[in-house]
């Protein structure tokens, strides 16, 4: 990497590093390294878009629960309770994986003869072999933490929903306001300032299961770090190292740590701006 930079940036270096620290700057920046740093974005784009699709199957979640007909109840109930039990690596894993076969399934009905479909072997034959993308494996990354997550969101919505003190909802209905104003401009409005503090910590327990990503063939930090710290002992492909598996996953703690930190500064803003102009009975 030092060969790319400008002659007098590395005269620069070099007059205030030593030989062994020009020698790890090249090691931190040459392309596989480069490569861990760029991974960084499938970590924050899964944990982002799982966390408001996790939103979304939440207020879902939560209206099934407070439905007045018993089907959808049920259902609600079975969807909050069911996939709080499943551990989260299994539904991740499981998710995925059946998609890709269901697809590949429904290709081979159509692409594959009638032979190649009782041959047994999967996939019956090369036209239903479905080839996923990192993107597409992120897609579905991202809809597994959005229903995992979302059935916990649904309970914490389910809970705050219940908070808002009834005597206002009474009031804004003798005023005029319909059921529909009433839940969208009073309940669901004033229901932020009691989800809120639910909400950060199921965004915490989302955030650490992106370390699953690699599971699901995504090169995210994780799969990197394993990657970067194994031993190597060729010196062409970078640095001569022993085992350094654990300086990589300590990176990875710091860098869990400062997102962890900036979530919290982050909910506690948004706790202030839901709770102005409101007195949180508590």
């Amino acid at each position: 990497m030092l060969e790319t930079l400008p002659e007098f940036l590395v005269v620069w270096l070099q007059s205030f590093l030593s030989e062994d620290s020009l020698t790890m700057l090249d090691y931190l920046t040459n392309g596989k390294h480069l490569a861990w740093y760029a991974s960084v974005q499938y970590t924050l784009i899964a944990a982002v878009f799982g966390a408001l699709l996790a939103v979304i199957f939440g207020l879902i979640g939560a209206g099934l629960k407070r439905s007045v007909f018993f089907p959808l109840r049920a259902i609600g109930n079975v969807y909050t309770t069911m996939v709080r039990g499943i551990p989260d690596v299994l539904f991740i894993l499981f998710f995925p994986l059946a998609f890709e076969q269901l697809v590949e399934y429904a290709i081979a009905q159509r692409q594959c003869s009638p032979t190649e479909l009782a041959s047994g072997s999967w996939p019956p034959c090369d036209a239903a072999q479905w080839y996923l993308s990192t993107a597409e494996y992120l897609i579905m990354a991202c809809v597994s933490l959005g229903i995992v997550y979302g059935a916990f969101a649904a309970n914490v919505i389910h809970g705050a929903m219940n908070a808002v003190p009834k005597g206002q909802l009474e009031a804004a209905r003798s005023y005029g306001f319909s059921p529909a104003q009433v839940f969208w401009r009073f309940q669901v409005r004033q229901m932020w300032v009691y989800a809120l503090p639910g909400l950060s910590n199921v965004w915490m327990l989302l955030l650490k299961a992106t370390s699953f990503l690699s599971l699901l063939q995504i090169a995210d930090i994780v799969l990197w770090a394993e990657r970067l710290g194994a031993p190597n002992f060729i010196a062409r492909v970078g640095m001569v190292h022993p085992d350094w598996r654990w300086k990589y996953y300590f990176v990875l703690f710091i860098f869990y740590i400062l997102m962890a930190i900036l979530s919290e500064r982050f909910f506690a803003y948004l706790q202030r701006r839901a709770s102005r102009g409101m007195s949180v009975v508590n």
